[in-house]
Formats: structure tokens, C-alpha cells, sequence
């Protein structure tokens, strides 16, 4: 059995703690604010955890990183994706020529926005000229392989691609301002991935995690519960370590996704996860260090039914449940206004005593 990562690499490095004191410094103000207290519900739970994420009483979101990671994977050999891999290059163009969703959602929220190209089976073609009288978005270049191997034969990665993979995601942290992170993904294939990681990490058969994913019928479904229950039968001996799991059953885009969301808690930046494909990379980061946890914000419910479990496995209300399933970080970015409002409504309101009312 292959080892991956040694004990001291930086994926396990301590994270920094929340700040109790300011979160207790941004309770007892909510509470002199004109309103009865409580009475804004998680706009103001969510005011009290950017206190506690930033160590001071009236937190401010002025700078807002996304990042899109993009890989091929190799189980789409089993036929498990209504799309062809090349869907992968053609969006990463789409991303950067700023027609996708999360392009339009990024420029929305004045986010700093660029794709990070882990590895694609097609070349990625840029359009002559843009596509769209829009900003274009920068195109990362991370490349570890053209993609995966397939998970249901083989490893998904080796010990290099995993190290490579988490590094790319870590580099978009490191030495960059940000409030926020929002990580999103694409990959043709990566539902299965997910869904086979959902599966070693909350120990549930493949009928409980797999889905439609980009919209496969009843025999696809099916398809790829077989395919996911071969992974996880051949990979059966490493499923208590979350980072052979990460290894052997992941992608690349996903891995970066753990190395990004690992490097925020280390750092201190708390992250909105998005769904079900960027939940699986959450989970795998929070079954190697459980703390990891407090700087996750669950910006929605996915309409990919398994992301329910997920959710309940971190005890996770999420901000909206608007039936969305594309991924990309979209959900994420849809919500960074309902926490700007809830900052703006924290520091903002007057008090009781500002506004000559008696409490």
C-alpha cells in the first residue's frame, strides 16, 4: 500500500483558533442594537462568526477571492458522464472569457476571480476574441497530468499528483489579501468522484451517495453506483485515512479544493463552501484536522440528494436551498450578499443609546 504524505507536511500544520473574545465583544453589541435581540435571526450568528474569524468586534468583507480548480478525471472511461471530457477545456475558456455563471456571479460581488487548470484531456482553446464585452479572468496554469487514472482500477493519484495538487490550491492562499475564499470546481466526471468519497468518508453505500450528477437517467444512475462500488471495494483497506481516501478515490481539482480550504483555516480566512462536489473536498479536510470546521460557512443545499448527508454530518444549516446542482462556487457567491448584509446591519445599526431609546 502506497503512503501518502509524510507526518510533517504542511496539510497537517495546526489551525488557528477562533477569537471567543471578540465573538463574545460582537454578541453584547448585537444585543444594544436597535431591535429586540435576536431578532435578525443567523444574520446575526453569522456577524458574531466573522468577529470570531477576524479577532475583532465589528468585522469587515472588503476582499473576496474565488477560485475555480478545473481536472479531468479518468473513471469517465466507464462511461459515467452524460458529457464529453472535452466539456472541461471548453468551460475553463468559458470561465476565462467570462461567460459562465460564476464569471457573471464573481464580477456581481467584485470578487478577485481566476481558473486554476490542473489537467485536461483537451487542449483549452481561448476564443480570437472575447466571447463576451466583459473583464477576461486568468487562466492558472497547475498541471499535474491530463487527468486521473481511473479510481475503479486503480489509485487516482499518486503520491507526486497529490502533493502537486494540494500545493496548487495552497498557493492561491498563501501570500494573498482576502476576507473570503470561495472555491469552486469543474471536472466532467467529478460527481462520481464525489460521490465515491462521500462514500469512504461517511460509510454509506453508493445507492445513498450517487445521483444524476450533470443529468444522467435511471440507468446511468445505476451505472455509476456500480462503478463506485468496484472503487470502493478495491480500495477497501484504506478507507480510515482520509488523505489515501483523497488519494486513491479523488481528482485533482478536489484535492486543490482540501489544500485551499486546509490553508485558510491555517491562516485564519473563513471559507463559504458551495456544494456537493466542493463539500466532498470539506469533508476530507475536516476528517483530517475536525477543527478546520469553524471556518466553514455552507452557502446552500444541493438538489444532488446525497449533499443532505453531508450537511448532517457537520450539523450544517445552510444559508439557501434554491434546488441549485451546478457547482462552480455559484451557490457560494450567491450568498456573499446576505453576509455583506449581515456585517453592514452589525456595524452599522445604531443603539439604543445612539438613537435616544430607552431599552
Amino acid at each position: 500500500m502506497i503512503k501518502y504524505l509524510s507526518s510533517n507536511h504542511w496539510i497537517f500544520n495546526a489551525v488557528k483558533p477562533l477569537d471567543s473574545a471578540a465573538a463574545e465583544q460582537a454578541q453584547s453589541y448585537q444585543n444594544t442594537l436597535t431591535k429586540p435581540p435576536g431578532s435578525l435571526g443567523f444574520l446575526e450568528t453569522l456577524a458574531i462568526k466573522f468577529a470570531a474569524c477576524q479577532g475583532q468586534k465589528k468585522p469587515l468583507l472588503n476582499e473576496i477571492c474565488v477560485r475555480v480548480f478545473a481536472a479531468d478525471h479518468g473513471v469517465c472511461d466507464k462511461g459515467v458522464s452524460a458529457f464529453d471530457q472535452a466539456v472541461t477545456a471548453a468551460m475553463i475558456a468559458n470561465f476565462a472569457s467570462g461567460g459562465a455563471a460564476i464569471s457573471v456571479l464573481s464580477r456581481i460581488i467584485e470578487a478577485d476571480f481566476a481558473v486554476v487548470n490542473l489537467g485536461t484531456v483537451s487542449a483549452v482553446e481561448l476564443p480570437s476574441a472575447p466571447t463576451h464585452s466583459k473583464p477576461q479572468a486568468t487562466i492558472i496554469d497547475a498541471y499535474i497530468a491530463d487527468k486521473t487514472q481511473d479510481f475503479s482500477e486503480y489509485p487516482a493519484m499518486t503520491n507526486e499528483q497529490l502533493t502537486l495538487a494540494l500545493a496548487a490550491g495552497k498557493r492561491e492562499i498563501d501570500n494573498r489579501q482576502m476576507d473570503l475564499f470561495i472555491g469552486g470546481e469543474m471536472g466532467i466526471g467529478n460527481t462520481t468522484c464525489a460521490s465515491a468519497l462521500y462514500g469512504a468518508l461517511l460509510g454509506l453505500d453508493a445507492s445513498k451517495t450517487v445521483g444524476p450528477g450533470t443529468g444522467v437517467d435511471q440507468a446511468g444512475v445505476e451505472h455509476k453506483q456500480n462503478v463506485v462500488r468496484q472503487a470502493l471495494h478495491l480500495h477497501a483497506n484504506i478507507l480510515d485515512d482520509p488523505i489515501a481516501v483523497l488519494a486513491c478515490l479523488g481528482g485533482f481539482e478536489i484535492a486543490a479544493l482540501c489544500g485551499a480550504y486546509m490553508a485558510c483555516a491555517q491562516r485564519g480566512v473563513p471559507v463559504v463552501v458551495d456544494g456537493f462536489i466542493s463539500t466532498a473536498a470539506a469533508l476530507v479536510a475536516a476528517k483530517i484536522n475536525p477543527r478546520i470546521v469553524d471556518w466553514f460557512i455552507f452557502s446552500h443545499c444541493s438538489a444532488e440528494p446525497a449533499h443532505r448527508l453531508a450537511l448532517d454530518f457537520f450539523q450544517a444549516e445552510p444559508l439557501i436551498d434554491f434546488s441549485m446542482r451546478l457547482g462552480e462556487g455559484s451557490a457560494a457567491a450567491l450568498v456573499v450578499p446576505l453576509i455583506q448584509s449581515a456585517l453592514k446591519l452589525h456595524n452599522e445599526m445604531a443603539s439604543f443609546s445612539e438613537a435616544g431609546i430607552i431599552s
